[in-house]
């Protein structure tokens, strides 16, 4: 299985998006498409990353009922976004409804809980009393009995979720950070190499990348530590 740097996208204007891009000269990163952006620009901002030759990750993190985000997903093909993603809240059937409905040569995966969630918001906020490994796990493999192709969690989740869903089972983890850099707002994270070594298929990099002094050179380093070039 291929492994990646995804650039997490996080503009509010196609200004500010297409600035970005044309610092990358000599490369065409992979990108995720948010809600921000997607809600300022709306779809053609997807079709429009395609056109310059990137493979997009379509972050909408989809959750309602079977119906809704089943025929919310078939309005999605038409984009190309080579992921796409809903939430695995919304449980089997709804998961198993976007799977039918994507394109099959788009991968579809689930959101279990958010880096920015910690232990202690999982019980006292969302009334989760098991311990988030154990809650994790059990969202990716109702992921995976819905026919998805993986699960998006913190890089310290991944290696137990390829324990329990078997090494084909994609894992995409945000919450990425280097080793001398702030964590933001995120919780669980982890650098590139380490994600490498638990077994991230996909890394999510954002801030790192998008508000680095070069963020071409940091796109570079990001990879290099990833990809262990």
């Amino acid at each position: 299985m291929a492994k990646d740097v995804i650039v997490a996208c996080d503009f509010p204007s196609r200004e500010a998006f297409d600035a970005f891009l044309a610092l990358f000269t000599d490369c065409k990163p992979f990108l995720k498409i948010g809600m921000e952006l997607y809600y300022a620009c709306g779809p053609d901002i997807v079709k429009e990353a395609k056109r310059r030759g990137h493979k997009v990750f379509l972050d909408l993190k989809l959750h309602d009922i079977p119906n809704t985000v089943g025929k919310a997903t078939s309005v999605l093909n038409e984009l190309g976004a080579d992921i796409c993603n809903v939430h695995a809240a919304g449980g089997v059937k709804m998961m198993a409804a976007a799977r039918t409905a994507l394109r099959e040569d788009a991968l579809l995966i689930a959101v279990t809980q958010l880096t920015s969630t910690s232990a202690q918001m999982l019980k006292e906020e969302l009334l989760i009393d098991q311990p988030m490994e154990d809650v994790i796990s059990h969202y990716a493999l109702n992921a995976k009995a819905a026919g998805l192709n993986g699960i998006v969690c913190s890089p310290l989740e991944a290696a137990v979720v390829k324990k329990v869903c078997g090494e084909d089972f994609i894992t995409v983890t945000p919450g990425i950070r280097f080793a001398d850099a702030a964590a933001d707002d995120q919780v669980r994270i982890t650098t590139p190499a380490k994600a490498r070594e638990i077994g991230s298929d996909y890394i999510v990099v954002g801030r790192p990348i998008t508000a680095a002094q070069d963020p071409v050179a940091a796109y570079k380093r990001c990879v290099a530590e990833f990809l262990n070039k």
